[in-house]
């Protein structure tokens, strides 16, 4: 079997091609990184066709005034997308491309025979735009969502994919939901860098709870701070880290706490470290795929807080690796914080269960052989293997 990925940008395409190359099974990287940047990310740079030209035209656009951006999305995709068919190998099995980008590199390897998987890291986008609509609108907020011409561009990467991937059974649901059926999913939930996220060897002392990712009402932030707000224990403190979206400035204000503290945007290598210094993790999505940051505070053993719609159900089991709460509720997540809080003992009992479950089959090295049998299974005409979400769920009842 041989396999080319297709990502404009990095998200975890180069985690899935570093895996992909460790079983022998890599053909081609084509991005928008130069192939230089490979190392880094622990790819081989000769796998990596490079098109650094259109990165540098991506990150000019990513600097432009919303407005602008957003009027834009179209052709920045299209300028990618068009350069892939050119690029794709002679020798390839199976074609794995990013959402948004890919219409065109599923249309040529499919000419040449090739099984096409789309990856998709988050729920149909429909559903994504309808989840987001909603809340925004709560606060009067038009959110930003994909330009009309990406949404139907992807709706027509659903149709003309073979197999669709998503990493949780929020984003899978969110496709049967709306009349893809079951068969077409793969369900690959994501992986943890095992050895850079440990937990810490002796907890911080207090409650001291962390929120990692954007600052917004998407993560759900807005009704982070106002249950916080409403938890009166005054040595308890909350912290932000991730860049802050200028939609959070009136519930900063509004919310004024000085136990809550905002870190800003910090580089990939302090991560850990801010994970180290937490109790306890909280992440109250409106809408998600998979978040990474979940797993990577499961790995550093600390109790997750988090809503089905981070697709994190049957990762965190409630009780066991932390609390679920549903989204949109800012009472049911203050009670969550309350329940955290009024049991120190069985917040670190749940903090040691998360770390050994994401050792139980949530390393990158997991997740890549996993996308390998789910491939092969489609080649043979098989479907793909279960989700570990899925085995996992139904062990424990």
């Amino acid at each position: 079997m041989k396999v080319a990925i297709s990502v404009l940008g990095r998200f975890h395409a180069f985690d899935l091609a570093r895996e992909l190359d460790a079983q022998g099974v890599l053909e081609r990287l084509i991005t928008s990184y130069p192939r230089q940047l490979g190392p880094r990310f622990g790819v081989d740079p000769w796998r990596i066709k490079g098109l650094p030209a259109i990165e540098a035209v991506h990150r000019l656009w990513q600097r432009l005034p919303v407005a602008r951006r957003d009027a834009l999305e179209p052709t920045i995709h299209a300028l990618y997308e068009r350069a892939v068919p050119r690029h794709l190998p002679r020798e390839m099995d199976v074609f794995v491309g990013w959402s948004g980008v890919s219409l065109a590199g599923i249309r040529a390897a499919k000419r040449r025979g090739a099984l096409t998987v789309l990856e998709r890291g988050s729920a149909h986008i429909e559903e994504q735009t309808r989840l987001l609509r909603a809340e925004y609108g709560r606060f009067g907020i038009e959110p930003r969502t994909a330009h009309p011409a990406v949404i139907d561009k992807e709706l027509a990467e659903y149709e003309a994919a073979d197999a669709i991937a998503v990493p949780s059974g929020f984003a899978r649901d969110s496709f049967v939901e709306r009349g893809i059926p079951a068969s077409k999913l793969i369900v690959n939930p994501y992986g943890v860098s095992i050895d850079s996220f440990t937990p810490a060897a002796v907890g911080p002392g207090r409650l001291r709870l962390l929120a990692v990712g954007r600052v917004s009402i998407q993560k759900g932030s807005h009704l982070l701070l106002e249950a916080f707000a409403k938890f009166e224990r005054k040595d308890a403190e909350l912290h932000f880290v991730g860049p802050i979206e200028p939609e959070i400035e009136p519930f900063r204000e509004r919310l004024a706490d000085d136990r809550v503290h905002f870190h800003g945007a910090v580089p990939q290598s302090e991560l850990p470290q801010a994970y180290r210094l937490a109790s306890a993790f909280c992440l109250p999505s409106i809408q998600e795929g998979m978040a990474m940051v979940t797993i990577q505070a499961m790995a550093s053993g600390l109790p997750c807080l988090v809503t089905p719609n981070t697709g994190a159900a049957g990762l965190v089991r409630d009780g066991v690796e932390g609390f679920m709460v549903p989204a949109g509720d800012a009472e049911s997540l203050r009670d969550g914080i309350e329940r955290l809080a009024a049991d120190e003992a069985r917040a670190a009992q749940m903090g040691a269960a998360a770390a050994l479950r994401v050792r139980d089959g949530f390393s990158w090295s997991d997740y890549g052989l996993r996308a390998a049998a789910a491939y092969r299974a489609l080649l043979d005409g098989r479907c793909a293997p279960d989700s570990p979400l899925e085995i996992h769920t139904a062990l424990a009842s």
